[in-house]
């Protein structure tokens, strides 16, 4: 297949380390979309295969290599290779279902305010909402020019960016590796008066993988909060993080390391610090009043996630990378390309490419996880 007949429109990105069974899964289900997206496949530095077999697979999958695990920011090296106005990012157990991706694309070009969609996603065989899809329906903040809820947050694997945009803000901070990703992109977002959305009509179906490191994402999202509220909220806000950050750096095996290694992130940060307006505070103060609210009315439920969740406890990006600044260089990846394939619709579209080269109990020390979790 020739690359005239990928839509002009846009295109998805795909963020991979060591899962190889489900990355095979999403990137089927992704190239049988009637909308036909280039399809870009940015891989962690996996040492499970994923890259050969996607290779042997899929001739002609465009497929940027890492040469180390770069966690969020790896996402960059796909946005920096696109070349449509738009660009959709999955992970490897999140894919897009048909017809949402041209509805995003007519969203955008309708409505100039919107920087970014987050879909509706649904989990597992049963397809259940999303807690954090609950609450973003019911945002308390109304769009400007457009009738969707407008948020102060985003799931990082369940997203529609404007491909300008995301460059222009630097795209994911890489001393934040992951864990809360979505923080301080979605505050620089909002602080250069774009706008957040939630889009219902575009629906993410999230597979949650069995190889996930939970308990390196919550030391990160704790580290992480502390650095986002340096860089960007109150002081006030950034204490209270930090003094969360050093409870969890005294639980870690090696203790000290943790506080040295947290007292440096610190520094960066508070040198790097670029308050947020006011504007973008109240918005904040009004999507926590409102899920306050709702876990209040909620008796006896556990609290479903934050909408902003990457704010409190999980942060994100940090200020916009310098160009000079931004480890990611060209020379530390590699792609990947010939001409794809024809692949025909399915009648069954959350098939798995049978293959019986995918093992499904590969392992992972750092999975990516950017959706809620």
């Amino acid at each position: 297949m020739k690359h005239h007949f990928l839509n002009p429109h846009i295109s998805v990105i795909v963020l991979t380390h060591n899962r190889r069974a489900e990355l095979m899964r999403t990137v089927a289900s992704l190239l049988r979309l009637p909308e036909r997206p280039a399809v870009i496949v940015v891989d962690n530095g996996s040492s499970d295969g994923s890259p050969q077999l996607l290779a042997h697979t899929f001739p002609g999958l465009q497929v940027v290599r890492s040469k180390s695990n770069l966690g969020a920011a790896a996402r960059n090296l796909g946005a920096n290779l696109a070349s449509t106005r738009y660009i959709a990012f999955s992970d490897d157990d999140t894919d897009w279902r048909p017809g949402a991706l041209a509805k995003a694309v007519e969203l955008l070009e309708r409505y100039n305010r919107i920087g970014v969609l987050s879909a509706r996603v649904v989990v597992g065989a049963q397809r259940t909402l999303d807690p954090t899809c609950a609450l973003m329906a019911d945002s308390p903040l109304s769009g400007t020019g457009h009738p969707l809820r407008s948020l102060t947050g985003f799931m990082a694997g369940a997203c529609v960016f404007r491909a300008d945009l995301f460059r222009e803000l630097g795209g994911y901070e890489p001393r934040l590796f992951i864990g809360g990703e979505e923080a301080l992109l979605a505050l620089d977002l909002l602080q250069a008066g774009h706008e957040i959305a939630y889009a219902p009509h575009l629906e993410v179906h999230h597979r949650p993988s069995m190889l996930r490191d939970s308990e390196l994402r919550r030391r990160l999202l704790a580290r992480n909060a502390a650095l986002v509220a340096w860089l960007r909220l109150p002081s006030t806000e950034a204490l209270a993080a930090t003094w969360r950050a050093l409870g969890a750096a005294l639980r870690e095996r090696r203790a000290a390391r943790a506080w040295l290694a947290l007292w440096r992130d610190l520094q960066w940060a508070s040198h790097n610090r670029k308050p947020v307006a006011a504007r973008v505070l109240n918005m904040r103060e009004a999507v926590r009043r409102a899920e306050r609210d709702a876990r209040l009315r909620s008796t006896g439920a556990k609290p479903a996630p934050l909408l902003h969740k990457s704010f409190l406890q999980e942060p994100t990006m940090a200020t916009t990378p310098n160009k000079d600044d931004n480890p990611i260089r060209p020379e530390q990846s590699d792609v990947v390309q010939t001409d794809l394939p024809d692949i025909g619709p399915s009648e069954d579209p959350d098939a798995p490419p049978l293959d019986p080269e995918v093992d499904p109990d590969a392992e992972s020390l750092d999975p990516p996880e950017t959706t809620a979790r």
